[in-house]
């Protein structure tokens, strides 16, 4: 194999890899990582017992902005009262969008 051949495929196979590692970073996290995301910035002041989110991100216009987001709750014990948030987590940056406590 010529050294020339070897620098090819070389460049081949990191530009191949750029492309893969820039459409996946284009994506955003998974609904279990938005999941896990939106549990540990509420944990301390919301005891989480349980959880839910949707697989499928949907839109969400708020404040003149459009947002791609992951919608799902969360079920706390407080002052032996059980309570319900739904939330609203951007899909690319992790950012929690909504946190709405249910009456």
């Amino acid at each position: 194999m010529k050294i020339s051949e070897l620098l090819i495929g070389v460049g081949i196979g990191a530009a191949a890899g750029f492309f893969i590692s820039s459409k996946l970073n284009e994506k955003g996290m998974s609904p279990e990582q938005a999941l896990k995301v939106v549990k540990e910035k509420v944990k301390e002041n919301i005891p989480v017992d349980g959880s839910w989110i949707h697989m499928k991100p949907e839109e969400l216009s708020k404040n003149e902005l459009t947002y791609e987001v992951y919608r799902g709750g969360l079920t706390a014990t407080q002052n032996n009262t059980v309570n319900h948030y739904d939330f609203a987590i951007d899909a690319k940056t992790g950012a929690v969008i909504e946190l709405n406590k249910q009456s």
